[in-house]
């Protein structure tokens, strides 16, 4: 009688954990949902910085939350951020912000972004030649990629980005880049 008072502790304390009589598994970090994006743009080939080529990467993270209503779910973004790096020595930005990814067939898919970011461009005045007139070092971020999925992981996008003061500054020329990217999720 006194083993069996003394072993109803240990069997009350087994029926409240999940796990019966075994610990915890360890928390295992998880990466489902993540996607790498990376590759090599024109540098805005229609201004006076024309004529190099950026690396641009970007990360997405899992959507913000889920929604049983399938049009809800569809507007429900991920956060993401991103740098594109002019190998020419000219405007480089990096940004944060949102980005969805909508199927149009399995295979095919949009993706568009937006987002605020920073940049290490001529802002004075007068503007050196061969470089924008950007105004200011911060501005906004906007992208749309048009991506096939090669494999379930793997997907090859063309994206064009612009990024601007949207006039908030004394001179808004901004920054258009295009190119193609590989996109790999986890």
């Amino acid at each position: 009688m006194i083993g069996a008072l003394a072993a109803a502790p240990t069997a009350i304390g087994a029926d409240l954990s999940p796990y019966g009589n075994l610990s915890a598994p360890a928390a295992q970090p998880t990466f489902l949902d993540w996607e790498v994006r990376g590759g090599l743009y024109a540098h805005d080939p229609l201004s006076p910085e024309a004529g190099s080529v950026d690396l641009n990467g970007e990360i997405l993270a899992p959507k913000l939350g889920q929604s049983s209503n399938w049009l809800l779910n569809y507007l429900i973004p991920h956060p993401d951020v991103g740098t594109t790096i002019s190998l020419g020595g000219k405007t480089s930005n990096l940004w944060g912000g949102v980005a969805w990814n909508w199927d149009i067939t399995d295979r095919i898919f949009v993706s568009p972004t937006f987002g605020v970011g920073v940049n290490n461009g001529k802002t004075g005045y007068p503007v050196p030649p061969g470089w924008n007139a950007i105004g200011c070092n911060w501005w906004f971020h906007e992208s749309a990629s048009l991506g096939y999925r090669l494999t379930a992981n793997w997907s090859v996008m063309a994206t064009i980005e612009h990024s601007s003061n949207a006039g908030l500054c004394s001179h808004n020329r901004g920054l258009t880049n295009a190119g193609l990217r590989l996109g790999y999720r986890f």
